[in-house]
């Protein structure tokens, strides 16, 4: 055959769309270089989002695309990634020690908000991502008996800042781990918002990729302060199908939409009930209602999560799902969704002001 050229081979890479991406890996800027030898061809390509449950598939689909071209020679696909810090809202600035913060948000409760957190959560932690959960919700903290830490208190080496408590290698921080579990929270607005902030800025976040935030249910004045106060990169949308759920939804994505936080996704929970006896599924809350969402704001809808026990029960024991049954078809949808909320976010704009060295002006 004719000698290759590497403009054949990115043509030929560029015809495959990757699922996460939306896009092709040439025009997502993910291909690193391409080397071609008498013996072997290698490619390169960096993810902006973690992938070590995913590159082995990609990989094969990429292997699949350039078999079109019959090539003689070996092909290596190496594939890694490098997770960025992305911007956030003008004027707020970030940690350090955290890359990117997400909000995890429903505009109201009961929708299973806090049960999607903790497990996308942990698997973006099996996808290969350094991740911390923040339980935002002060009147109501759900994460401590969900990662059966309920009772844990954090430790603290200069008595200012706290250490996050680490449960299934996921770093955690909740107002359920400093009071009792039984105390309620009779605090008002600016009370609460400034307990939170606390919340943030004095847990000593170890290196995150992503910290995860479980906001309150809402759109009022705690929710719009840590919208405005908290560098976020994105936001993630929980709702049910039921027109009732998607009413307040709405309320929260505009929310949103006023302080500049870009919307990542919409994760359509409950979306039907599987008995486990009969195999007969039920659309108890209607159906379309994530889709109608997601076709009306542009936003992706980043998958479904039926109603079953196993996930009710995993919270309830303090080891969710994606923990106690990584293989259940329930995990591998979690995860798929965590793929995409990655990946979303790492096409958006990155965040250089990090980059550059504070100018220092000294008169000698």
């Amino acid at each position: 055959m004719t000698e290759i050229q590497e403009e054949q081979i990115k043509h030929t890479l560029a015809q495959y769309q990757d699922p996460y991406l939306k896009q092709d890996i040439v025009t997502a800027k993910v291909l690193q270089s391409i080397k071609i030898e008498p013996s072997a061809i290698t490619i390169d390509i960096r993810l902006g989002f973690p992938a070590r449950d995913y590159q082995e598939t990609l990989r094969q689909q990429l292997l699949h695309v350039l078999s079109r071209l019959n090539l003689s020679q070996a092909i290596q696909i190496n594939i890694d990634w490098e997770v960025t810090s992305h911007a956030v809202q003008r004027g707020v600035k970030g940690l350090p020690q955290v890359k990117n913060i997400i909000a995890i948000a429903s505009g109201k409760g009961g929708v299973g908000k806090s049960t999607t957190a903790v497990n996308l959560a942990l698997a973006m932690l099996q996808a290969g991502a350094k991740v911390g959960l923040l339980d935002a919700d002060i009147y109501g903290p759900n994460q401590p008996q969900m990662l059966g830490c309920s009772g844990e208190r954090p430790q603290s080496d200069d008595g200012q800042s706290m250490k996050p408590i680490i449960k299934y290698g996921l770093q955690t921080m909740s107002i359920g781990n400093l009071v009792d579990e039984k105390t309620a929270m009779v605090w008002r607005g600016p009370m609460a918002s400034g307990a939170l902030q606390q919340l943030f800025t004095d847990t000593h976040w170890q290196d995150l990729d992503y910290l995860l935030v479980d906001m309150p249910p809402g759109t009022g004045d705690i929710q719009l302060t840590l919208a405005q106060k908290l560098p976020v990169s994105g936001a993630l949308i929980v709702t049910t199908p039921q027109d009732i759920a998607l009413l307040d939804v709405k309320k929260a994505i505009n929310m949103f939409n006023k302080v500049s936080i870009p919307s990542l996704g919409i994760v359509e929970n409950m979306a039907s009930f599987h008995c486990e006896h009969c195999g007969h599924v039920t659309q108890i809350f209607g159906t379309g209602g994530g889709n109608a969402l997601a076709d009306e704001y542009n936003v992706s809808l980043l998958g479904s999560v039926p109603l079953t026990m196993a996930i009710r029960e995993g919270c309830d024991e303090g080891r969710p799902i994606v923990i106690a049954a990584p293989e259940s078809e329930v995990s591998q949808r979690y995860c798929d969704i965590a793929r995409g909320l990655m990946a979303n976010l790492s096409v958006l704009a990155k965040d250089y002001a990090s980059k550059f060295p504070n100018i220092v002006i000294e008169n000698k």
